[in-house]
């Protein structure tokens, strides 16, 4: 039996970016399904002030993953029919119930990726690079408590990536989210608060020195 992640033990506090470094492989997206309670452990929990959310019910945990998570993950799962503002807005659409004011909530997070004069353009009119920015403004539309990351940089160019992980940073220290970034970028690393390597399933703390200014 191989073990995609082994006797892991992480924190992540509020107001502070994790990035967990390794190869593809390394059990990286295993960890992000078990802690956005997608994916169960055979043992152990993940908790969130105080309650594991490994163990919610199946209407619990999609409230869980609605209101208190944000998740970035690597497809960019989006309405091809649907403009970026839309698709950026539906978490907002679901909690409001208003269109108007879920498109307005989420224009400021867009236009902060770049995309302000692509609100309109249609989703599979966008290129991957901006597809990826949309979830990750969707992701943030309801000011989450935690964000889970998972190479949120993979399909963007230099310039945007540093766009995207400085506006990640920026957010999850003023909002004072706990935010895990799982990443094979070494260049992602530099935005990170503290740096973890995940290496055939086990954690390794690579200490301060390991985090450079960006």
């Amino acid at each position: 039996m191989v073990r995609a992640v082994d006797g892991l033990s992480l924190t992540v506090d509020a107001g502070e970016l994790v990035a967990l470094y390794g190869p593809s492989g390394s059990g990286k997206s295993t960890l992000l399904r078990i802690a956005a309670a997608i994916e169960p452990p055979d043992a152990g929990g993940v908790f969130v002030k105080g309650r594991d959310v490994t163990a919610l019910s199946d209407k619990d945990a999609s409230d869980y993953r609605m209101y208190v998570l944000g998740w970035i993950n690597q497809d960019s799962d989006l309405l091809d029919g649907a403009s970026a503002l839309d698709n950026a807005a539906t978490k907002q659409l679901v909690a409001v119930r208003s269109l108007r004011r879920a498109r307005r909530s989420v224009a400021p997070l867009l236009e902060e990726l770049g995309l302000g004069l692509r609100l309109e353009h249609r989703a599979d009119t966008l290129s991957m690079g901006e597809r990826q920015c949309v979830v990750i403004a969707r992701a943030l539309s309801l000011d989450p408590q935690v964000v889970l990351a998972d190479e949120p940089t993979g399909s963007l160019d230099t310039r945007r990536s540093h766009d995207v992980l400085g506006l990640l940073r920026a957010a999850t220290h003023a909002r004072q989210m706990a935010t895990l970034l799982v990443t094979h970028d070494e260049h992602a690393i530099a935005y990170a608060d503290k740096v973890y390597t995940l290496q055939d399933g086990v954690l390794r703390d690579c200490g301060p020195e390991a985090v450079p200014t960006p």
